[in-house]
């Protein structure tokens, strides 16, 4: 852990309920296999911190920086991420079936491998140049998020909502989508990824007229 000069709120103790830790410093600390019960977090510094085999149940963390945080075999049920860094952050090896929610979060240059994500709720975030590869994102929402760059691969994405996203391009061909929404500029680029011309986007000033 790196030396903050502030005393480990964590040391000697394994759980922790109904307790709420504010403007925490703990970059590269160790919180493998604590288990936090209806906690909240706000104004903490994890960053690169390790949480492995770790389980967060009904917790919320509030304007935390959390990059690169590595949460291998963590077990999230009903965890909130609120205005949070998560950039960098691997998640293909997080516990089973998660219940989790990102809300106004930055999680660029993310990784989702084969991560049950089915009903995860992306309100708000910046999603730059995310991999999203062979996960369920089955009713995942997508609310006024930033998809540009990001990579969809092998997914089941049937009944995603991706309507109210922006920067969305994935292949039909490599993903099951049926079912899921998107918006007309969606469409448009998926559209002319295939080659097609849709009429009175990409036509020429005079052929419109």
């Amino acid at each position: 852990m790196a030396d903050t000069g502030q005393p480990d709120p964590f040391a000697g103790r394994d759980q922790f309920e109904d307790e709420t830790f504010t403007d925490v410093e703990l970059p590269q600390g160790d919180l493998s296999g604590k288990e936090f019960i209806r906690c909240r977090f706000e104004r903490g510094r994890f960053e690169a911190s390790r949480w492995q085999g770790a389980h967060l149940e009904d917790c919320v963390f509030e304007g935390c920086d959390l990059a690169r945080i590595q949460p291998a075999k963590l077990g999230v049920r009903g965890v909130e991420f609120r205005n949070c860094r998560l950039t960098g952050v691997d998640w293909s090896d997080i516990g089973a079936n998660p219940a989790i929610a990102f809300i106004g979060c930055n999680l660029q240059y993310a990784s989702f491998v084969r991560v049950n994500l089915t009903g995860t709720r992306f309100t708000r975030c910046r999603l730059l140049e995310v991999n999203f590869v062979e996960s369920r994102l089955v009713d995942a929402v997508f609310t006024e998020s930033d998809l540009s760059g990001s990579r969809f691969d092998h997914c089941d994405l049937r009944k995603a909502d991706f309507s109210g996203a922006q920067g969305l391009l994935l292949d039909p061909g490599r993903n099951t989508v049926k079912g899921a929404r998107i918006n007309l500029a969606a469409a448009v680029s998926l559209a002319t990824a295939a080659g097609l011309k849709v009429s009175g986007f990409d036509d020429a000033p005079d052929e419109r007229r």
